[in-house]
């Protein structure tokens, strides 16, 4: 049976062989709409089969190609409609192909402190339309586990980042993207979510999965709907906040298992392009270090992947004894091409503090210069193009090294700053104060301040006070929402008009609660952790922003949307609180356990032992003068006496 299975099997797979060498040559020997094809059915047979045999190998070298993205004339798009081959004509089941498009940029930014700021930029733009009811299968670029996600959650647009450390305003200025310490998440949904409490449930679960993080521990008790602040980044205006959810867990830790799936996402991960500097112990051994992922719609059928990496190395934790940076000192790898799929891939090093190179030396030296307006202030940069290959020079290797001059200069002020503290004494009551810092000369502008407080910390709202220069300045706008316990924490909101040159603080007072000894963590004496306060305005600008949203900007100064040119947008975060609640004594029942078990053990085995031994009488010993005398009586066989 088996050998006639073998030769029936062998039989048909020549039959089909046969089958198909014939029909090819068919194809070959016989014109479209011949003797050898019927009439009606014979074009199109012929169409479609040499469409798909012509159309692969085309396919695969396209998939391999960065696609360039620019925007046609009507007159070009109907030029290209005319001249597009019949293949792509005569399978419409497949589809055109999505414009997937892919850029990198890398953002060196040297600090008067004598520290470097290094930002990633990646930018992933993706051709799809979610709203149809077919599945979307295809993925070129964008990552298939992120857009499963989309499509399953009904998500419009989703924003993560996972932060070590804090960033010192002060000190570095406004960061590129913001991001408080440990994770935050905020997320909307589309309108067509029934359950959203449910939805953001097992969407937390599935990013937790996927970026290998705590996300699982977002529940109720840390979750909010803002009212008025997270306003959609996309071009969907949405004003019903019911479909929006945010929440952060300032003590969640930033290690390698985080940024390997992070790296992943990436379409030449980290083995090509400006993502082989992503080295584990050289980002983490830093001051700074965060990473984030932003998905928002950037057109109706256009969606934006944005990833994101900021990292600023100490020069005094990196053990170098000069002011002395490049590229292999602070990632112990250079630069030998960009990714093949990347339609640009750039390094910007800000130059604007060093126009006559008094204070650094940057080499090797580029003549590429470009001026962009970050911030509110119009910068400087000296660009180095990827894609060219002169940049690498002739030993195929770019290693930007900057060697530092001198420490004098000033740094630009930030604008807008905030700080946050914890004042009181004993474990009852306490009090928080939140302040907000206007270092602008001349101008107030408004602010709007978002503060998650655990249900643990019992607010009493009536003690709310907002000061400026010494005098009460009432918001004009508040919206609380008080906690439940177990169940909700406090949300507040508040607008607030900042006075010029001013200091305004917010205080309010709390009262501890007792938790279950079973809600405690397993080091309750090192304190609970409070969530960042969020401050969100529009700043005054120095220069005049560019509102132009079709013009084509670096990745780094054209994450926020900007419409109007006389402020922008501004996200800052505070410090997170770290509050010691009343804990009970958790080594009392340790205590007791030994002391029960001691008393058990002397007390009962004492009992025990009296209760179960048989007593014996035992006779005393016989002298030594009668032991001699009983062995001599028995050598001589007479009874012992």
């Amino acid at each position: 049976m088996a050998a006639h299975r073998c030769v029936s099997s062998a039989l048909l797979v020549f039959v089909c062989v046969l089958s198909v060498f014939t029909v090819a040559r068919s194809q070959e020997t016989t014109p479209p709409g011949g003797h050898g094809a019927p009439a009606t059915d014979g074009p199109q047979t012929v169409t479609e089969t040499t469409g798909q045999t012509a159309g692969q190998p085309a396919a695969e070298e396209r998939r391999w190609e960065a696609t360039e993205v620019k925007e046609a004339t009507p007159d070009e798009s109907a030029a290209e409609e005319q001249e597009a081959p019949a293949a792509d004509t005569a399978a419409p089941s497949a589809g055109p192909r999505p414009k997937d498009d892919f850029q990198e940029e890398l953002v060196i930014r040297p600090l008067h402190s004598g520290d470097i700021y290094a930002s990633f930029q990646f930018r992933t733009l993706w051709e799809t339309d979610f709203t149809r009811e077919n599945k979307v299968s295809h993925y070129r670029l964008f990552p298939k586990s992120l857009g499963q996600v989309i499509s399953k959650f009904s998500v419009r647009e989703l924003h993560i980042s996972f932060t070590q450390g804090y960033w010192r305003t002060m000190q570095w200025g406004q960061p590129y993207q913001p991001s408080p310490p440990g994770a935050e998440l905020w997320v909307w949904f589309q309108d067509s979510v029934t359950d959203v409490d449910e939805t953001w449930k097992e969407l937390t679960n599935v990013l937790s999965g996927i970026f290998c993080a705590s996300l699982n521990f977002i529940d109720s008790t840390n979750t909010v709907q803002p009212s008025a602040s997270f306003k959609p980044l996309g071009i969907v205006n949405v004003t019903d906040h019911r479909f929006l959810r945010y929440a952060t867990l300032p003590r969640e830790i930033v290690c390698t298992e985080n940024l390997t799936p992070w790296k992943k996402l990436l379409p030449c991960g980290s083995k090509a392009g400006l993502a082989v500097l992503m080295k584990s112990e050289k980002l983490f051994h830093s001051s700074f270090h965060s990473q984030a992922v932003h998905i928002r719609p950037v057109s109706p059928t256009s969606w934006e992947l944005r990833q994101t990496l900021n990292v600023v190395f100490d020069l005094h934790t990196s053990g170098q004894g000069k002011r002395e940076w490049s590229l292999f000192k602070m990632f112990s790898r250079t630069l030998t091409e960009a990714c093949p799929l990347a339609s640009s891939s750039k390094i910007y090093v800000d130059v604007t503090d060093n126009p006559q190179g008094e204070q650094f030396e940057l080499s090797p030296a580029t003549p590429l210069l470009s001026q962009e307006v970050v911030l509110g202030d119009r910068r400087t940069f000296s660009v180095y193009d990827l894609t060219q290959q002169i940049t690498f020079g002739t030993v195929r290797s770019l290693n930007l090294l900057i060697r530092w001059k001198s420490s004098e200069g000033d740094m630009l002020r930030p604008l807008l700053h905030g700080e946050r503290y914890v004042a009181g004494y004993g474990l009852q009551t306490g009090e928080i104060h939140t302040l907000m810092y206007n270092y602008h000369p001349y101008r107030s502008f408004p602010v709007l301040l978002l503060d998650s407080v655990p249900w643990y910390l019992r607010l009493y709202i009536h003690t709310l006070t907002v000061t400026s220069k010494g005098k009460d300045n009432k918001p004009s706008y508040i919206h609380y929402q008080p906690s439940k316990d177990r169940l909700r924490p406090h949300l507040l909101e508040m607008l607030v008009q900042l006075p010029p040159n001013s200091v305004t603080e917010v205080t309010v007072q709390f009262e501890r609660a007792l938790l279950k000894w079973t809600e405690y963590t397993p080091d309750p004496n090192h304190g609970f952790y409070v969530g960042s306060s969020v401050i969100s305005s529009l700043v005054p600008s120095i220069v005049a922003m560019d509102t132009n949203i079709t013009q084509e900007r670096p990745l780094f100064s054209s994450f926020f949307p900007c419409k109007e040119e006389s402020s922008y947008f501004v996200r800052v975060y505070t410090e997170p609180l770290l509050v010691n609640l009343p804990t009970p004594d958790f080594s009392m029942p340790y205590n007791v356990i030994c002391l029960t078990c001691t008393v058990v053990a002397v007390g009962y085995g004492s009992l025990y032992n009296l209760l179960t031994r048989s007593f014996q009488i035992e006779e005393p010993s016989p002298g030594l003068a009668k032991r001699l005398a009983n062995i001599i009586r028995r050598m001589r066989g007479v009874p012992p006496l």
